[in-house]
């Protein structure tokens, strides 16, 4: 499984992915699962992805080996006039890879499933991100669905829901973005460490913050354990329950 989410703020984007995957309860590796192309001054776009390993390693081979040589493929990646049109490409290649993975065809629902979340900003355009479906449609974010998630999604969605706000700092966006995979790492076993983080500032047209957060990360473990304290500090001082009479 997975963990991935780009999160769209008033002045950029912060993108963060687990790069766990497993094939049994005993069998785990490290992948990575955030992938970036940039042309400085122009633009910087970011893919995670999430699901059926063969597929996604498929699917950034071939926006890659598109990306460096003419074909009848073009325009590339690098040459998409918006990101609109770049997710259009980047879903037309996800489905081009799930069928070609079997010669019946698959659906969203067979062994050859993924999604995406593409992001950044092409000179003339706003920053945005889409999330891409295993079908090869997308939606893009909005005011009221200001990020998105893919893979394990349900345990570290609470606190961005209740947390998140479009003016906060890339500081504290990584922050809130630490205490949601803390809780799904937790929660999750085939979520884990080390995270990749990566964060864009709005018409910069440059990769800004970009690293790789390992479990010995004295930041990750001062989240990790403060999180768990102030949750304790805050249920001890909410009101007890009261028996009914």
């Amino acid at each position: 499984m997975t963990y991935c989410v780009g999160l769209r703020l008033n002045h950029g984007l912060v993108f963060m992915s687990d790069t766990r995957t497993n094939a049994g309860v005993d069998n785990f590796s490290t992948t990575k699962k955030m992938f970036t192309w940039h042309v400085p001054g122009d633009r910087v776009i970011t893919v995670m992805t999430a699901g059926n390993l063969a597929t996604t390693q498929a699917l950034i081979s071939l926006l890659e080996e598109r990306s460096k040589a003419v074909s009848e493929r073009s325009p590339t990646i690098l040459e998409q006039p918006t990101m609109f049109q770049v997710a259009r490409l980047v879903g037309s290649t996800l489905k081009e890879v799930i069928a070609d993975s079997a010669p019946s065809g698959q659906t969203s629902g067979s062994a050859f499933k993924a999604s995406v979340i593409v992001g950044g900003q092409i000179k003339g355009g706003a920053p945005t991100l889409f999330l891409i479906y295993p079908e090869g449609n997308f939606i893009e974010v909005t005011e009221d669905a200001p990020f998105f998630q893919i893979g394990e999604a349900k345990y570290g969605k609470p606190i961005l829901v209740r947390a998140y706000d479009p003016d906060m700092t890339f500081e504290d966006t990584i922050k809130l973005l630490m205490v949601s995979f803390d809780s799904t790492i937790k929660a999750n076993l085939s979520v884990g460490l080390p995270l990749d983080l990566q964060v864009y500032a709005t018409d910069s047209f440059e990769v800004g913050e970009q690293t790789r957060i390992s479990a010995d990360n004295p930041y990750y473990q001062s989240i990790s354990q403060g999180w768990g304290d102030a949750l304790r500090t805050a249920l001890t001082h909410l009101p007890s329950y009261k028996p009914s009479k």
